[in-house]
This record gives structure tokens, C-alpha cells and sequence, in this order.
């Protein structure tokens, strides 16, 4: 069911970038480190909202692999 939710999410993100590029149709520069491209206002909000939500994603992942591999149950230190 998260998957399902997620991926919904995901298409939803997508389909409001594509809304707001198809009402920018200016071309935009894009400045690298190495490169310099140019891409529609549509194309940037899409590259960089999927880009965001596979960031999202991994460390999402990261976090629940972190939290598989520390001991569930660890000795309370006492004071006596």
C-alpha cells in the first residue's frame, strides 16, 4: 500500500511540473560545473522534481537500512 501511495504521489508531483512548464514555455540556462545546457522551464521542473523525489527515495532507504542493522535491543546502561 506505501508503494501505491508513493508512486501516486510521484505521478502527482510530475503531472504539476508539466502543468507549470506547459504555461512557461521561455528556455532557461543551465550552468554546471563542467557544462552549460539549455532546457524549457518544463524539462528543468521536471528534472529536478524527479530528481528531488530519487533523493527522497534513497535516503528514505538509507535510513530504514541504518535502522535494520543497529541492535534492536541494547543493554540500558544502569546506575546503581
Amino acid at each position: 500500500m506505501r508503494i501505491i501511495i508513493t508512486g501516486l504521489v510521484f505521478i502527482i508531483l510530475l503531472a504539476i511540473a508539466f502543468i507549470f512548464g506547459m504555461q512557461n514555455e521561455q528556455t532557461i540556462t543551465l550552468n554546471y560545473l563542467i557544462a552549460k545546457s539549455q532546457l524549457s522551464v518544463a524539462a528543468a521542473v521536471s528534472l529536478f522534481t524527479t530528481v528531488g523525489f530519487f533523493l527522497g527515495l534513497l535516503f528514505s532507504l538509507f535510513w530504514k537500512f541504518i535502522r535494520m542493522i543497529k541492535p534492536k535491543n541494547q543493554p540500558s546502561k544502569e546506575v546503581v
